[in-house]
């Protein structure tokens, strides 16, 4: 029994490949170079570092080492598709993204699990194996939203739902009914900062986009986003329920509570 791992940045890997390790799966990890943490060879059976651009050797790899299956996990900054320099991306790479219609993460995810579908390779998703990470619904954390609060974070789900349908984004910032902040290529944590240059006390909602295939790049906050949130003076977060990953989700609720940062799950209203 053995799965294969294709590992960016974070600790999500790390909790992944444990997860599979003590479920007895042989792990074959790819850590995707300048982005996995190094102590992912730790917890694999096999390990290669290979740089993101070179589809070639990542596929080769997997089915040199006969896996049928791969797990996608970790932080991939969308930046990286215009740092050509950095990725060094193969004539596979280049293919996969002259043919793509529109460079959102969606429509990239989506060639990625067709390329590595030509070669019998299927992407499983996380949640199959780690069904902890999905964020529950109700309030996590001591303090609750006020009435009014609960209209922001209902108005900006709205938001959130309508900009990932464009595949832009999965976060947005608002207060008291305005939109401070939208994500784009800049990701959630300087979308969080950016909004915090102009108001205080502001919320964050991370939905799944209404296309989202959730074997392929699923929300997710970690502790990371509550100290950002802390940087940025935000006070709630919103989470889709049921949709996103809360990782570390005690240590996310203790370092919340902590700073007086209110965390909810929500489903759509």
């Amino acid at each position: 029994m053995q799965i294969g791992v294709i590992a960016g940045g974070g600790c999500l890997p790390l909790i992944v490949t444990n997860e599979l390790k003590k479920r007895g799966y042989k792990v074959i990890t790819v850590a995707l170079e300048g982005l996995a943490d190094d102590a992912l060879s730790n917890h694999s059976d096999v390990f290669e570092s290979i740089n993101i651009g070179k589809a070639g050797q990542i596929i080769d790899f997997l089915k040199n080492n006969n896996v049928k299956e791969v797990i996608l996990t970790g932080k991939v900054p969308k930046k990286l598709i215009f740092e050509r320099k950095t990725i060094k991306p193969d004539m596979r790479a280049l293919k996969m993204l002259f043919s793509a219609k529109i460079r959102g993460d969606n429509e990239l995810l989506k060639l990625v699990e067709k390329e590595l579908l030509t070669e019998g390779i299927k992407i499983a998703e996380i949640s199959e194996f780690c069904p902890e990470l999905i964020t529950p619904e109700g309030v996590l954390t001591r303090k609750k939203p006020t009435k009014e609060e609960w209209k922001d974070i209902e108005y900006g789900f709205k938001i959130a739902k309508k900009i990932g349908e464009l595949d832009i984004g999965q976060t947005v910032v608002v207060k008291e009914r305005s939109v401070i902040a939208v994500e784009a290529i800049e990701g959630t944590d300087e979308t969080i900062l950016r909004a915090g240059r102009f108001v205080k006390n502001s919320i964050v909602v991370k939905v799944s986009k209404p296309q989202q295939d959730l074997r392929l790049d699923p929300p997710a906050a970690g502790v990371d986003t509550i100290v950002i949130m802390g940087k940025a003076n935000a006070k709630i977060l919103a989470l889709e329920a049921g949709k996103t990953f809360l990782i570390e989700r005690d240590k996310l609720i203790e370092k919340a509570n902590e700073i007086n940062i209110i965390v909810v799950g929500v489903k759509q209203p």
